[in-house]
């Protein structure tokens, strides 16, 4: 099989590379390692900022997410006593969507038949083969049977265990990490939001996080050790402790009832460089991961697919070899931005266990600083709707 790019990965941001392709004439096709059925059975988030919201109006598949999806003015910080409203609609002129990373993965596959999208589920074993030059192919397995796809580009939007990013020879790439000390333990249940607004707490007994998928299904973490076992935390015990931990304001209004999906997820954040080399270009969380503190994982995606489909349309388009070369720099300006406001947010709203007084201290002043200066909450508030691409 011959194409002008191989996407490695049919998540959303491989799904979407390969709508604005196809959308412009370009050809490619999508390899994915799993089932469309898997695909869409991750849970993931769903606060979408202007660049991913404008890409799928660009494609014109957000019928769904304009009728579904909860425009927000706004989000919560809370210290255990207080919500700290951040008015980011009267700060920025702008609003986030609450709409499920679930739903924009199934409307981009939906639209992969009927637009030309070729994607090719359960493709095992892939391999990336001559990245460093001009005419990379990968090979992939179905069954007993190999085969290979020839392209000019490929783009890895296959997360953080794929196959594209080892792909980058050792001394070429940096990595640049920090794990964090616990993970957030999520559950998932159909009962309506306490709050229609999300709500970021900073509690004695760790972090919380009051959040929604609609307006009947909400979505709520807490912080827990990395040693912690979900077999620790019946429904009862979640919910009694989200009610400590979001206080009292916002435990009125909790209503209880029996998870959909339940688990424990580790925090890190990680950046890979640089995010091409040679023919290959990598998109999302396969050349970066933020702490879900701040919702930029998905965006952040959706703005190296910005960047990535304006370099290879100008390529083949306009032969503009300088756009692709250009990708890397472009896309890890605004990640490392992205990645400076998710790590601030995270030490904000969190207790990490080698934290003394001191550190507590600092918590309880910059709260008390937001809560009364319009500047602070400013620049909350455009971080969080997403600065310019």
């Amino acid at each position: 099989m011959k194409t002008q790019v191989c996407i490695i990965g049919a998540g959303p941001a491989g799904l979407l590379l390969g709508n604005l392709l196809r959308a412009e004439g370009v050809d490619c096709v999508v390899l994915e390692q799993r089932s469309p059925d898997y695909v869409l059975s991750r849970i993931r988030a769903g606060v979408l900022e202007n660049i991913t919201v404008s890409l799928m109006e660009r494609l014109g598949l957000d019928a769904r997410l304009k009728a579904e999806g909860l425009p927000h003015d706004g989000f919560n910080l809370a210290d255990g006593e207080r919500l700290i409203r951040i008015d980011i609609g009267g700060l920025t002129g702008q609003q986030v969507v609450v709409y499920g990373q679930t739903e924009i993965t199934r409307d981009l596959m939906d639209a992969a038949d009927e637009r030309g999208l070729q994607v090719i589920y359960e493709a095992e074993d892939v391999a990336l083969h001559h990245v460093d030059g001009d005419a990379p192919y990968v090979t992939y397995r179905q069954g007993e049977e190999e085969f290979r796809v020839d392209c000019r580009f490929i783009a890895g939007c296959d997360g953080f265990h794929g196959p594209s990013r080892k792909a980058v020879p050792a001394s070429v790439g940096m990595e640049y990490e920090r794990v964090y000390p616990f993970g957030w333990l999520g559950i998932l249940a159909d009962v309506p939001p306490c709050n229609h607004e999300l709500i970021y707490a900073n509690h004695e007994r760790g972090f919380a996080l009051a959040s929604m998928r609609s307006a009947t299904r909400s979505r709520y973490y807490i912080d827990v050790p990395l040693t912690e076992r979900i077999e620790n935390w019946p429904d009862e015990r979640v919910w009694d402790e989200l009610a400590i931990r979001l206080g009292p304001e916002a435990a009125a209004d909790i209503t209880r009832g029996p998870a959909l999906e339940k688990s424990i997820a580790p925090l890190r954040s990680y950046v890979f460089a640089p995010m091409r080399h040679g023919s290959l270009l990598l998109c999302g969380d396969s050349a970066h991961i933020v702490p879900p503190t701040g919702a930029k994982g998905l965006n952040l995606a959706a703005s190296d697919v910005h960047y990535a489909s304006a370099a290879l349309v100008g390529y083949f388009k306009a032969n503009d070899v300088d756009a692709v070369a250009a990708y890397s720099d472009k896309a890890l300006a605004r990640v490392w931005k992205s990645e400076r406001f998710s790590w601030t947010l995270t030490k904000l709203m969190h207790r990490f266990p080698e934290d003394g007084p001191f550190e507590r201290a600092m918590q309880v002043a910059e709260l008390d600083y937001i809560a009364s200066s319009k500047a602070a909450q400013m620049t909350i508030a455009e971080n969080y709707v997403g600065l310019p691409v």
